[in-house]
């Protein structure tokens, strides 16, 4: 998401986010205590020195078809390889179907149930216990942010970029029609597309797809030179990033950046959690995880094999970043 953007631009530029002005922006980050109540020994172990997994909450609370302004709409997982030198994003369905723990109070989860109902039950912990049992991967760090947010973020930089895979007209208002093709898009065009899905045939599940293009898009934006060498622009987004987003208390900017500093936007892998498709379950319309598959490809990220895991897998396609103006 956009931290992630704000990282490599910081990481890009070593002596900047170490100086005053990178603990600046370290101070306008909210913190949390994210790892509060969860149990030490119910945890995973880290069993790789180096490689470090961050939990990247997004939540949408004016989107117009969001019925619960505590649930997290987006869910991805970042794993930075122990060389540092490669990273893969890889996107969790909000309605796939998992074990949810018991929250601290005693009055929610120790069931199975929608991913995102971890965050409504317990907030970030229960949603990085939860995130943990499903994955057997450690979580290191966490960030959330408001999706709406971005609009801020995305204007400072000018706008972005977009493949539109197919006309279509919004079902928000003002009802944009979005033509097919490549599209440069401010904020609010952005935030519209991307919270679009009943117009696609696989549902949610474009919505996480066009989530995944925007982070894209907004990285590559990021590591343009028309933002490294605008001061005024690179400052703007920084701003608008710090300023719209929550990291638990551990988090250090200058400290996580200075680790991605070999990485490049085009090192970025993004992927899916394998699924087996959409089925009911108590009801409700859920994504069934393909069992299989998914342990797999958490367990390379566990264990810092996720190179090898895509040279043998007949899994999801990677898609990685590709830009060709890009510095970082």
């Amino acid at each position: 998401m956009a931290v992630l953007a704000a990282l490599l631009v910081l990481g890009g530029g070593t002596a900047f986010a170490i100086g005053a002005y990178g603990r600046s922006l370290n101070d306008n980050l909210a913190r949390a205590d994210a790892f509060a109540g969860v149990p030490a020994g119910a945890r995973p172990t880290q069993p790789i020195s180096g490689a470090m997994n961050v939990l990247l909450l997004g939540s949408d609370s004016r989107d117009p078809d969001t019925t619960s302004n505590s649930r997290t709409d987006t869910i991805m997982l970042l794993h930075l390889e122990a060389d540092h030198k490669k990273a893969e994003v890889i996107s969790i369905p909000r309605d796939t179907w998992v074990f949810v723990p018991k929250s601290t109070d005693g009055r929610h989860g120790d069931t199975m149930a929608k991913i995102n109902s971890a965050y409504a039950w317990g907030g970030t912990p229960l949603m990085v216990q939860t995130v943990e049992t499903f994955t057997g991967v450690h979580i290191d760090h966490v960030g959330l942010v408001d999706f709406a947010g971005f609009e801020q973020v995305v204007n400072a930089l000018g706008g972005v970029d977009l493949k539109i895979e197919k006309t279509i007209t919004s079902i928000h208002p003002p009802y944009r029609t979005f033509d097919k093709g490549t599209q440069h898009l401010n904020g609010a065009e952005a935030l519209d597309y991307v919270r679009q899905r009943y117009q696609f045939a696989d549902g949610d599940f474009s919505r996480e797809r066009h989530q995944r293009e925007f982070l894209q898009a907004l990285l590559d934006r990021a590591a343009s030179l028309g933002t490294l060498a605008n001061p005024v622009k690179l400052n703007s987004f920084l701003q608008a990033v710090t300023r719209s987003v929550t990291v638990d208390k551990d988090f250090d900017l200058v400290d996580v950046a200075l680790e991605l500093r070999d990485l490049r936007s085009t090192d970025l892998t993004f992927l899916g959690s394998p699924s087996a498709g959409t089925g009911t379950r108590s009801g409700q319309s859920v994504v069934l995880p393909d069992t299989a598959r998914a342990g797999a490809l958490f367990q390379a990220v566990a264990h810092d094999t996720v190179q090898e895991y895509l040279r043998g897998s007949e899994g999801p396609t990677p898609s990685p970043t590709h830009s060709a103006n890009s510095r970082l």
